[in-house]
């Protein structure tokens, strides 16, 4: 029809790709060659220049090296070794695809990628602090220092004064010249904030492979199972190449600034939320006194950027997507705040590490469990952060059913990526609040007088992976995180007047409920310490706990009969369609 060859779906190819075996032969041979002759000219000029500066010279140790050090020596050799891997990926593209089949390498790559985070993450502060060893090493005998290539900026210690220091446990002088730049806060905030985003592109690939294998096993389904092997792993970043280059329409009669605008302000503010989410006591970016207060005000910025999609869009559609957010959003933020007072006000701050650091004791010690009332703010602040993040049930600002696509109909591309972007992020940041204001944050279930003590390697190790640490925190905001997938594929979508209802009459008046009751409660047991509300205190705290450990016992048990049970299912799933399903 219409002159067009009917062709089977896998034999379709972007434009630009030649279909022939020869030239993608040629192309290959080409990109080969382009690479290696990139990696030895870097080798090359990298080379020149670290012999033409002696820059391994301890007695030629100088300030203006620091350039040459970075853009003359480290540049090439990153560059030579980028240049170098690209070369070798594309002559053995055939093992490497071979390799990403097998149906370990997922699970290894991912729990290798967040260890090798949370090392490197060590690895960061540990240099950082050496560095500010050497500074309180040097503190009276240094008091003017140099002037940083004519800026005004003055560094406290000089290369030779750094060699001087390191050259009896390195004797390299190439690292005094890569340890010069940490010294200044700047180079520590710049390298923080490259891991942040780093973090922050896992999350979404991450979570939109898992919501779709979650989707797919709740309707009897496989979801992904082709791309890159094991039950599609590589169906996010597949999809993400192909959202780059498709076209990035722009409605001619919309306002062509806000439309291009607006997933900015809606991806960006979710991403600053995590300069003041801490992972673990030392895993923060700013430990801030009011870090609560930050990210509750960077989230509530998205609601900006979802009007301004819907209005620059020039759609009716997108128009009442914006407003239903509009409502929605700002209706919801009172109730989640009300139902975060109650931690604070247990505690007595509005620091997140203190407030995690309160529920050291392990699993009957956290906030959740301490009374009634912080047991009933926990499910509030929960079911009003799934309308802050336009989560189902209460995702009317996109529902297909109605409204198309809502809010972001018109776009396409990348820039329609950055509002799922931008979602999947303030999903793990309001996962990430519930667990440090309410279930222990970083710190383990089990008592913290149970860890080993020591400075050793194993102690240490220990203690990081099961009392405290950065990936207990990440296991927690997980688990909440896939509750939001859950109900997503669980519960239908209820109708706006619904949404506001629910909000207005049942769960405002229930916080403000809370607040009062906690308030008095409070006063009664901690200032007042009435012995009558401090046995029913006592009491319900213990019944409380009681509940959790039930829960969790359950959620085991059910998860172990699904398990068990998984061939009795209905649908496709009883049958291994393709190896690992």
């Amino acid at each position: 029809m219409f002159g067009l060859e009917a062709r089977p779906l896998s034999q379709i190819t972007i434009p630009w790709t030649p279909r022939s075996p020869e030239k993608l032969r040629e192309y290959r041979a080409k990109g080969i060659k382009i690479l290696l002759t990139l990696a030895v000219l870097s080798l090359v000029i990298g080379a020149g220049i670290f012999a033409a500066a002696d820059m391994n010279d301890p007695t030629r140790i100088s300030d203006w090296k620091v350039i040459l050090a970075f853009l003359g020596v480290i540049g090439p050799a990153v560059g030579f070794a980028s240049f170098l891997l690209g070369g070798l990926a594309i002559i053995l593209y055939r093992q490497i695809a071979a390799f990403l089949k097998a149906p370990w390498v997922a699970f290894v790559l991912f729990c290798g990628g967040v260890f090798g985070v949370c090392l490197l993450v060590w690895a960061h502060a540990w240099v950082f602090e050496f560095t500010r060893g050497m500074l309180a090493a040097e503190v009276g005998t240094n008091d003017v220092g140099t002037e940083i290539f004519g800026t005004g900026l003055v560094a406290p210690l000089t290369v030779r004064e750094i060699y001087g220091q390191i050259k009896d446990t390195l004797p390299v002088p190439l690292a005094a010249y890569a340890l010069w730049p940490l010294q200044f806060d700047l180079v520590r905030d710049v390298v923080a904030l490259a891991g942040i985003i780093g973090f922050v592109s896992i999350v979404p690939v991450f979570g939109i492979w898992w919501e779709r294998k979650v989707a797919g096993r709740i309707q009897s389904r496989l979801g992904p199972m082709r791309v890159g092997g094991w039950h599609g792993w590589l169906q996010s970043p597949a999809d993400g190449l192909k959202l780059i280059c498709k076209e990035d329409f722009i409605p001619p009669e919309g306002d062509a600034l806000l439309f291009k605008l607006a997933p900015y302000l809606t991806f960006v503010p979710p991403l600053c939320a995590f300069i003041a989410l801490p992972f673990a006591g030392a895993y923060v970016f700013r430990d801030l006194d009011v870090a609560l207060l930050f990210i509750l005000a960077m989230l509530g910025i998205e609601v900006v950027g979802v009007i301004l999609a819907g209005w620059a869009s020039n759609n009716k559609w997108s128009v009442y997507g914006a407003m239903r957010e509009a409502c929605q959003m700002v209706s919801y933020e009172i109730p989640m705040g009300m139902s975060l007072l109650i931690p604070v006000m247990t505690v007595g701050t509005l620091q997140l590490t203190a407030i995690a650091d309160a529920q050291k004791g392990g699993f009957a010690d956290w906030l959740v469990f301490r009374n009634p009332w912080c047991f009933v703010a926990f499910f509030t602040y929960y079911t009003a952060a799934l309308a802050s993040c336009k989560r189902a049930p209460f995702d009317l600002p996109e529902s297909e059913s109605e409204l198309v696509a809502g809010f972001h109909t018109e776009y396409s591309g990348f820039r329609w990526s950055l509002f799922f972007f931008g979602e999947y992020v303030a999903m793990f940041v309001v996962s990430g609040l519930a667990v440090i204001l309410f279930l222990g944050g970083w710190k383990s279930p089990f008592p913290a007088d149970w860890a080993p003590t020591g400075g050793g390697f194993v102690p240490r190790l220990v203690r990081g992976l099961l009392f405290e640490g950065p990936i207990l925190f990440v296991l927690k905001a997980a688990f909440l995180y896939y509750v939001q997938l859950w109900i997503r594929w669980t519960l239908p979508r209820i109708r706006i007047d619904q949404v506001l209802y629910a909000c207005v009459q049942v769960l405002l008046p229930l916080t403000m409920v809370i607040l009062l009751g906690n308030t008095l409660w409070i006063l009664g047991v901690k200032h007042m310490n009435w012995t009558p509300l401090v046995n029913i205190d006592w009491a319900l705290h213990k019944i409380l706990v009681g509940i959790g450990v039930l829960a969790v016992v359950a959620m085991f048990g059910i998860a172990a009969f699904g398990y068990a049970n998984r061939r009795r299912l209905v649908g496709s799933l009883v049958v291994d369609h393709l190896p690992g399903a």
